[in-house]
């Protein structure tokens, strides 16, 4: 009895398609969320503004953390993601030290930070083609290593701020958001 193609889908491929799917929508809201309250905060706070900026890298190692949980039993390395928690958790104590000697050295943290994730996310992009939906997370590698190149070299640019570290998190949550969409129809699929 021949059965069809969409019930014989790899279960642990449909699993992680779905747990993928979640976590990119949760990512998503969270950076929006982080994108408003920095924008609200940046002029008239800067504790809160401090706050926020330990926050994000903090909030990437956690979604690292999900992503790992995703990709558990693929088969496939999670080297790639434990870098990432690594290079997450320097980024964290990096941007505290950063904080004490001014804005500059906080975009300068952001912009390494920025190329090193630009680059796993990139890889890890390519790596999960077979995912459908992955071709917002390439870009989003590309781009954000684009803008972190950017973020050094225009560091000590007075009319650079903080406030494109805000943009550049926009973006991001965009990307996100349509990986998340291009994850329906993996998502969606029946397990046996």
């Amino acid at each position: 009895m021949a059965t069809s193609p969409a019930l014989t889908a790899p279960a642990p491929a449909v699993h992680t398609a779905r747990a993928l799917r979640t976590l990119y929508f949760v990512r998503t809201a969270f950076s929006a969320v982080w994108v408003a309250l920095v924008l609200t905060f940046v002029k008239t706070s800067p504790l809160v503004t401090g706050a926020l900026l330990l926050l994000y890298p903090a909030w990437d190692v956690l979604a690292t953390i999900g992503d790992i949980r995703a990709n558990r039993g693929t088969g496939t390395s999670l080297a790639p993601q434990y870098v990432n928690i690594g290079v997450g958790t320097l980024t964290t104590l990096a941007v505290a030290l950063a904080l004490r000697r001014g804005v500059p050295q906080v975009l300068v943290v952001f912009g390494v930070w920025a190329v090193l994730t630009g680059l796993i996310q990139l890889l890890l992009g390519l790596r999960r083609r077979h995912l459908n939906g992955q071709w917002p997370m390439m870009l989003s590698g590309a781009q954000s290593m684009l803008a972190g190149v950017l973020f050094v070299v225009q560091a000590h640019d007075p009319a650079k701020g903080l406030a494109d570290v805000a943009g550049y998190s926009a973006v991001g949550a965009v990307y996100f958001l349509l990986a998340a969409l291009r994850l329906r129809k993996p998502a969606q699929q029946p397990t046996v």
